[in-house]
């Protein structure tokens, strides 16, 4: 059976308390892209992760390990989500995944200490031979840090895919992503 996880990114915490928000598996595009890869006959996950505006890695990686993570999973990550997962995926390197998408992948690579070492890690540069196919997506507006941890990650992962796109920001202000979608199911 065709699954997919689609994990969020680190959340700020007086929004995340504000009831007034929705839960950062439930902002922007995640609901969407849920319901469109369940209309295609894929099981979509959205776990929301645990306490995500101060994340420990090995807290993100028991929720992830309670999904079953096989040849037939896609995994989608957006931000500090896709920087935690390019570590999972290096770290298990006996795991074999279907797509993998990066959006706006970050990895604090101003090393702010605000993540806890969570990416002090070694790059897998062989991660994309383990999946059916791994691409990063990026805006040309997104924050600096975004580009200098896809670069990072470019250069650690020669064979990694990439698309940028104009004018998406972080991600977070569109409800609807079709360009997404399309990579996903194709």
């Amino acid at each position: 059976m065709q699954t997919a996880i689609i994990l969020h990114g680190k959340a700020n915490e007086l929004k995340y308390l504000d009831p007034t928000f929705a839960s950062p598996s439930n902002a922007s595009w995640f609901p969407w892209l849920q319901k469109q890869l369940l209309m295609n006959g894929v099981l979509a996950q959205t776990p929301e992760m645990p306490t995500p505006w101060k994340p420990e890695y090995s807290a993100w990686s028991k929720e992830l390990e309670r999904f079953d993570v096989t040849p037939e999973t896609t995994l989608v990550a957006h931000s500090f989500g896709a920087g935690f997962l390019v570590r999972w995926l290096s770290e298990h390197s006996d795991v074999r995944v279907g797509k993998v998408v990066l959006l706006a992948p970050w990895i604090d690579p101003d090393r702010t200490g605000s993540t806890d070492d969570i990416f002090d890690f070694t790059f897998d540069p062989s991660l994309p031979e383990r999946t059916a196919k791994t691409v990063i997506f990026v805006s040309k507006d997104d924050f600096d840090g975004v580009h200098i941890s896809t670069k990072m990650i470019r250069e650690a992962i020669p064979s990694i895919g990439y698309r940028e796109f104009e004018e998406h920001g972080h991600f977070t202000e569109i409800t609807e992503f079709p360009e997404l979608l399309e990579e996903l199911l194709h």
